[in-house]
């Protein structure tokens, strides 16, 4: 840690709390896995897992649309901790027949069609990966837009049968970056050009002042449907049940 950015009293409370949980995850819950997509908050969780030498494995999924900024974040990881990083791919059968039966693009025409492209690009390798796993872990946060606002620190995901936890869920942007500057981690350089969410390349730009954190994301889209399946119940709608919040 660069001793003129240690985090205040506060920031390392919370990380004092992170790591515990962490550590906890990993003894009552192994195998646990963190799914990284990269971001910052994905970053803050990935320098604890592997700073700290913690029994949680850690993936991202490379869907095939990534920004060369984001698959550099994967050298980086590489060039600081000495460790890489798995990346698991969606099937190229099921992504050819989406482009020859609706075209490349077409996830602008509908929510329908942007959600079965997430299906094939994200949530199919989503579901190889969390195989024989008994919890995986997020960097969602409850700001970050309307459809996390309840966001659950710990529940059971239904959808994937395992436990499933959100470390920062009650964590700011300004605390992640604090963390960030203060064990100097990297982060994807689309950051420092106005982008606060990433994803795939066209569907992720930048926020103007006054958006929400995830106004980039899927923004020809009202807010109410910006998720990508990953995170959502048997009901599609985001997994919000906060009955073991007080567990974490």
């Amino acid at each position: 840690m660069n001793a003129d950015n240690r985090p205040e009293a506060n920031l390392r409370a919370r990380i004092a709390a992170l790591e515990t949980l962490l550590a906890r995850i990993a003894l009552e819950y192994a195998p646990a896995t963190f799914a990284s997509s990269l971001s910052i908050e994905d970053m803050v969780i990935t320098d604890a897992i592997l700073r700290n030498k913690v029994d949680i494995s850690v993936f991202a999924l490379d869907t095939g649309r990534l920004h060369g900024d984001t698959l550099a974040v994967l050298d980086a990881i590489g060039a600081k901790y000495g460790s890489s990083i798995r990346t698991w791919h969606p099937e190229p059968g099921a992504v050819r027949q989406y482009i020859t039966v609706h075209g490349r693009d077409a996830f602008y025409t509908s929510v329908d069609l942007r959600k079965a492209c997430c299906e094939i690009r994200k949530v199919e390798p989503l579901r190889r990966a969390l195989a024989g796993k008994r919890a995986w872990l997020t960097g969602m946060r409850r700001e970050q837009s309307v459809t996390r606002s309840e966001l659950a620190l710990q529940a059971f995901d239904a959808v994937f049968g395992l436990e499933k936890f959100n470390p920062l869920a009650d964590w700011s942007e300004t605390e992640v970056w604090a963390y960030l500057r203060a064990y100097e981690v990297p982060h994807n350089a689309l950051y420092d050009q106005g982008y606060r969410s990433i994803g795939c390349a066209p569907c992720s730009r930048p926020v103007v002042a006054g958006e929400d954190v995830r106004a980039g994301r899927w923004w020809w889209e009202q807010p109410e449907s910006k998720e990508c399946g990953l995170h959502v119940g048997p009901d599609g709608k985001l997994q919000r049940s906060k009955n073991k919040e007080s567990a974490a």
